[in-house]
């Protein structure tokens, strides 16, 4: 019936119901779409994801700042010192303050600055974070020479230098210690060289998401900004072969029977990927690594406990596998093509007895199946066929992806293995929020992680990895695929050690990680402990196949070695932010044990800095200080065009770097998540629509 042979006061009330519907539609469509023009006139309140990039986003010249770096690297046994030189230098007329965002291994403990002015070497000291800043603040503004060097993440620094005069050069050199890794006889040093782009999803506060992010250096720029020499001297205390570098060319110097000295053979390269070396020992594989350090008093052990490798277990062990795949627009280029041939041949390694499923994220959500299903020959080329369509595009909202994964609909099931593959450069600013995720949801899920490409967040691989119980790889190129997923899904179907123990007899030891993993073939138990271990014996025993297994050590035979207290204590902060992610612990009791561990050890925390200040002021009275970002070169094989959508495709020309107090959110594609503002619009709109009516009624009255 036609609304005017309704009655008036029928009229009236449709009128209303109307009224109130059109203001919920559009309150509901307002909240699925984000205009450009939002994000650009409040950075600071970014709804959907985006990628914020401090500066101008994507510098477009050259910077008056220019930035070499060298790192002299020496590794004993089975840790690393590295030294890492810093070299910035004025080209411009201005007096300059400079900030440098670069990644360390996040297993790494940075404890010495030093800032080479001219003649003079000035030490840095260990404080509380707000105290150092403060200190540099102070001494900034009144002309004085300073740096000082900050934890963004546990893989991501950033030096800040103020006061360098035009034509002058300040060195800010950084030590720290980390471990060496080793898998199935094979032993690895990963240096990271460069700090990818990272995605913010809408949940992640402004200020941090600016302390993870710098400019980007267009491409037209050349690669020539932040060259980086590097030299390892190689001392593992046993004869090494098979030395290789799978990203960059070396030229090996052998220094005696065991020592080998490893340059580069470019002398100096692009800041553009990470930097590996591997290396194997000549004679029969090492399976126990013992080294103890004396500190005030106290004894320090790291011992790495390789358990042996068993049979394989029963072929007709049925799995359930989620394969995760990134997708988004940092996964452009020669990543996307290494994920993608990275999961079919995992699916290729499918038995019939397995069952699987395949979810594909960007900024938004895909799974192939509503739940997994068996690995039939149709299903899985199905999933193949999908996989290959696969474009990157858009942000990367990891954190929806990884609870669609964790969600087990046999959790009861024990006759099933379940594990979840990430495949994923890992370039997210809410790393927390994937790590609090696992802990409250992943029951009986393990999950693995696969770093695609050339700069991969090795913080997210490892934690992930540990809080998920699984163990973690990573692709770097196309022709790492075969060997790097085949030795990864031989650990996945070989027997785990489980229910891992540790007890010492004639010693007291602190040991850390509190809560111990599975362990799966070839990687060994590394434990490190404080206490006193001058004598006794300490024992690992765990189930192997459901067989008993066990080792005793005789930690009187540990080699001496000054890396093993800071080892631990990094290891020890490690532990109170699964605990804090776990929430057996509050915020405030994590930051203050940080601290304290970082006070104690002279190593920079997320709570601690440290900052060195030349006393005698340099910079002239009335002298403006101009601060510049140094901008950060794109990742080796990543897309610009696609990370970036095109629209800064035509950069490259003159154009000014804005200052670094300013931020730009490069829009992505939208995504669900994140509409307080638009929520506004929509219960505006909602408010018109009933003023209206309420101004109608009142003329009806009338």
């Amino acid at each position: 019936m036609p609304v005017f042979l309704f009655p008036r006061r029928s009229r009236s009330r449709l009128a209303l119901g109307l009224s109130l519907l059109l203001g919920l539609v559009a309150l509901i469509f307002l909240t699925g779409r984000l205009t450009a023009a939002d994000a650009e006139a409040d950075p600071d309140a970014i709804g959907s994801g985006t990628l914020m990039l401090r500066g101008k986003g994507v510098a477009t010249a050259m910077p008056a700042l220019r930035l070499g770096t060298d790192m002299d690297v020496t590794v004993s046994g089975q840790t690393a010192r590295i030294r890492v030189t810093q070299a910035f230098r004025n080209t411009g007329d201005r007096w300059m303050e400079a900030a440098y965002l670069y990644p360390l291994p996040d297993d790494g403990a940075v404890d010495s600055l030093k800032m080479v002015v001219g003649q003079r070497v000035i030490i840095g000291h260990i404080k509380r974070r707000e105290e150092a800043r403060a200190i540099y603040d102070k001494a900034r503004d009144e002309g004085k020479k300073a740096g000082l060097v900050e934890a963004e993440r546990p893989n991501m620094f950033r030096t800040s230098v103020a006061n360098v005069g035009p034509g002058e050069t300040v060195l800010i050199a950084i030590e720290y210690q980390a471990p060496v890794r080793q898998l199935g006889g094979e032993f690895a040093l990963r240096l990271p060289l460069v700090v990818g782009p990272r995605y913010t999803p809408a949940q992640v506060p402004a200020a941090d998401a600016q302390a993870v992010t710098a400019p980007l250096a267009h491409p037209a720029l050349g690669k020539g900004l932040n060259p980086v020499s590097i030299t390892v001297r190689l001392a593992p205390g046993f004869r090494p072969a098979n030395l290789i570098s799978p990203y960059h060319r070396i030229a090996v110097e052998q220094e005696g029977e065991q020592n080998r000295i490893i340059r580069l053979a470019d002398g100096e390269v692009p800041a553009d990927r990470d930097f590996e070396l591997r290396w194997r020992s000549a004679d029969a594989d090492p399976t126990v690594g013992l080294f103890r350090q004396n500190l005030d008093g106290e004894d320090y052990l790291m011992a790495a406990i390789t358990p042996p490798t068993q049979e394989r277990q029963p072929a007709a062990t049925p799995r359930e596998m989620v394969f995760v795949i990134d997708n988004s627009g940092s996964m452009g280029g020669s990543s996307m093509d290494a994920a993608k041939d990275s999961l079919l041949y995992a699916l290729d390694t499918l038995r019939p007895q397995d069952r699987f499923n395949i979810i594909r994220f960007d900024d938004t959500m895909t799974r192939l199946f509503d739940d997994s299903v068996p690995a039939t020959p149709e299903q899985i080329a199905l999933a193949r066929r999908f996989t290959r369509g696969l474009e990157a595009n858009g942000g990367t909202e990891m954190l929806p992806a990884l609870q669609s994964a964790l969600i087990d609909s046999r959790p009861d099931d024990s006759e099933t293995v379940r594990q979840i593959v990430f495949l994923t450069d890992g370039n997210i600013a809410n790393e927390k929020e994937m790590m609090a995720a696992i802990a409250a949801k992943a029951g009986r899920s393990r999950i693995f992680m696969v770093g695609i490409g050339s700069a991969p967040n090795q913080y997210l691989m490892r934690r992930m990895a540990e809080a998920g119980r699984g163990a973690f790889t990573n692709v770097g190129t196309g022709n790492e695929v075969a060997a790097k997923m085949t030795a990864l899904l031989d650990r996945l179907t070989a027997p785990v050690v489980r229910d891992l123990k540790v007890g010492v007899e004639g010693a007291s030891l602190d040991l850390t990680p509190r809560k111990l993993p599975d362990l799966y073939a070839g990687e060994p138990l590394v434990l490190l402990g404080k206490g006193k271990a001058s004598g006794g014996r300490l024992t690992v025993s765990g189930t192997i196949g459901g067989r008993r297994w066990s080792q005793t050590v005789d930690l009187g035979e540990a080699i001496d070695s000054p890396a093993v207290a800071k080892l631990w204590a990094n290891r020890r902060i490690a532990d109170v932010e699964a605990a804090r992610w776990a929430r057996e612990t509050d915020a405030a009791t994590a930051d203050e044990a940080i601290a304290q561990l970082g006070l104690a050890y002279g190593i920079v925390t997320s709570q601690t800095s440290l900052v060195a200040v030349d006393e005698t002021p340099a910079r002239p009275e009335g002298a403006t200080l101009t601060r510049e970002e140094l901008p950060l070169l794109l990742p080796a094989g990543w897309d610009f065009d696609v990370l970036f959508g095109g629209r800064t495709a035509g950069a490259g020309g003159g154009g000014a770097i804005r200052p670094a107090d300013q931020a730009e959110a490069m829009d992505l594609p939208e995504t669900a998540a994140g509409y307080t503002a638009l929520i506004g619009q929509g219960a505006a709109l909602l408010l018109i629509g009933l003023a209206g009516l309420g101004f109608r009624r009142r003329r009806a009255r009338a």
